[in-house]
């Protein structure tokens, strides 16, 4: 017998969060995910990866934007995916209830962590606790997993635009969903 001990990888660790200002990496990482989410067809109307300066002041926007709220995905530490809400413009009082999902996606190496469900539940958490009733986001047809992912979760498809997005030459359908979550 040998006094040898066996160690077990540790889990990863997912977590999700509501963030104002970008900590040492943060933008890195984002931008990472980023390309990663484009590379696999999921870049949020990007098709082809941006140069990195405009990537960077992309996210730089987002967080200096105050009618965005933008939540990442971790895993160990690593962003690796996004959700944004955007609040309605103050003069539109008549959609002043609803909020709009959008630039939601886990890049490739991080899924089936369940981080895609958490960064969801996390951002209608935060629509609710500012007393917003409704979300709505839209989606093109070819994302079947991040479709399949919103019905699960109570969204419900409303419409369709047939012509929403072009990608490689090809005309998409785009789907608009919402959710009532007061």
């Amino acid at each position: 017998m040998s006094d040898q001990t066996i160690l077990k990888p540790l889990e990863p660790v997912p977590t999700v969060e509501h963030i104002q200002k970008f900590n040492a990496g943060d933008l890195n990482d984002l931008c990472d995910a980023t390309n990663a989410a484009i590379e696999d067809g999921g870049g949020f109307g990007w098709i082809t990866i941006p140069p990195r300066d405009i990537l960077e002041r992309y996210w730089e926007g987002v967080l200096a934007m105050p009618a965005r709220a933008l939540f990442v995905a971790r895993l160990d530490g690593v962003i690796c995916g996004t959700c944004q809400l955007l609040k309605p413009p103050r003069n539109n009082e008549a959609q002043s209830f609803s909020v709009q999902l959008t630039t939601n996606f886990v890049t490739p190496w991080a899924r089936g962590h369940g981080l895609a469900k958490m960064i969801i539940e996390a951002t209608e958490e935060y629509a609710r606790v500012e007393g917003f009733e409704v979300i709505n986001l839209d989606i093109r047809e070819t994302l079947t997993d991040a479709v399949t992912l919103y019905e699960s979760l109570g969204y419900h498809r409303i419409g369709e635009h047939p012509h929403y997005a072009k990608v490689e030459g090809k005309v998409l359908k785009g789907y608009y969903y919402c959710k009532v979550i007061c």
